[in-house]
């Protein structure tokens, strides 16, 4: 057991490898010109390493927090050599990620982690002794949002659990259609209604079969519009409002989903999600064929939100739950 444990490990981190090729060859490419003919970190550096890290899709508010941290060292220290500079940078990066990071949510009485796919237990009183864990998920049109919920029940499944997925983006056919296709290939029942429905109906239905039926898990599809904030806000509170009225505790989660690929697009896409619902969790995707990895840590510390799941490939393993220190470290790796 614990060799497949090691060994799927190891092919997680070859995947992140591979996925993180690009961003890695743009920065480490860039870091290499901010210090050539240099031997210490001097001002010179310093305002070529905020370049590099704004170009690389950090974002400007996170690049000055890394670069004010950097000078705290450079002044406390005297003399910091640029060939010290990765590992300066490595150290800072892991720790902002740090400072966001926060438990995995999970209802009252939760007895694990939920990142592992275990089971959770119920508040005392629950009828069946248990309840599903909810995930609203959210996030505009085309950014991986129905493949991710896919990804993630097909996981989900894998750790031994009941999944039940929710077709609440009732505005888009294709959307319902697309999420069919992965209950249909995971093998988890899809609870939908007809086009044009209310979404929060459809969310109501989903709980209402998923506590029937002695499910671990549910999963929500939302529609992806931005164009009305107000519309989208009252659409989102309506959604969890009716949640409540068959699990208290829902949404458990709300999960952010954005394309890492584009950049500072998701980091607005990002702000703008914050405006009208609380999000407790980000799944950045289509990071692999990109160097904009670096919009990880900008999101993530803009919004004091942390990430849970990277997109790294089109193969159900290739999205991967975060960890921030395998991140960063498969980023400096020589």
């Amino acid at each position: 057991m614990a060799f497949f444990g090691l060994f799927n490990k190891k092919k997680q981190q070859e995947t992140l490898d591979r996925g993180l090729e690009k961003t890695k060859t743009s920065v480490f490419d860039k870091l290499a010109r901010a210090v050539a003919g240099k031997s210490k970190v001097d001002d010179d550096v310093l305002d070529n390493l905020e370049e590099v890290l704004i170009t690389s899709d950090v974002g400007v508010d996170t690049t000055l927090k890394i670069i004010s941290r950097i000078e705290e060292r450079v002044a406390r220290d005297k003399y910091v050599s640029t060939s010290e500079l990765n590992n300066i940078l490595r150290e800072e990066i892991t720790n902002l990620l740090t400072e966001v990071e926060a438990p995995h949510t999970a209802p009252e009485g939760a007895s694990t982690d939920w990142a592992a796919g275990k089971t959770i237990v119920a508040p005392s009183g629950a009828e069946g002794g248990a309840i599903p864990y909810v995930i609203l998920v959210v996030g505009v049109n085309g950014v991986g949002k129905t493949t991710t919920i896919g990804k993630l029940a097909w996981q989900f499944k894998q750790a031994g659990k009941k999944v039940y997925l929710g077709a609440a983006d009732t505005f888009r056919a294709a959307a319902v259609e697309q999420l069919c296709i992965w209950g249909e290939r995971v093998g988890v029942p899809v609870v939908k209604q007809q086009m044009g429905s209310d979404p929060a109906s459809v969310a109501y239905d989903t709980l209402q079969s998923a506590v029937a039926n002695g499910a671990d898990v549910v999963l929500i599809d939302t529609a992806g519009r931005l164009h009305n904030k107000v519309g989208l806000m009252n659409e989102l509170k309506k959604i969890k409002d009716v949640m409540k009225k068959v699990i208290p505790e829902a949404p458990q989660e709300v999960l952010l989903v954005l394309d890492g690929s584009t950049g500072q697009n998701a980091f607005e896409q990002a702000r703008q999600f914050a405006a009208v619902t609380q999000i407790t969790a980000l799944a950045i995707t289509k990071l692999d064929g990109t160097a904009k990895g670096g919009v990880v840590i900008g999101i993530s510390d803009q919004l004091q939100v942390p990430v849970k799941y990277i997109g790294l490939g089109e193969g159900m393993e290739d999205l991967q739950e975060f960890d921030r220190k395998a991140f960063v470290d498969s980023l400096f790796k020589d």
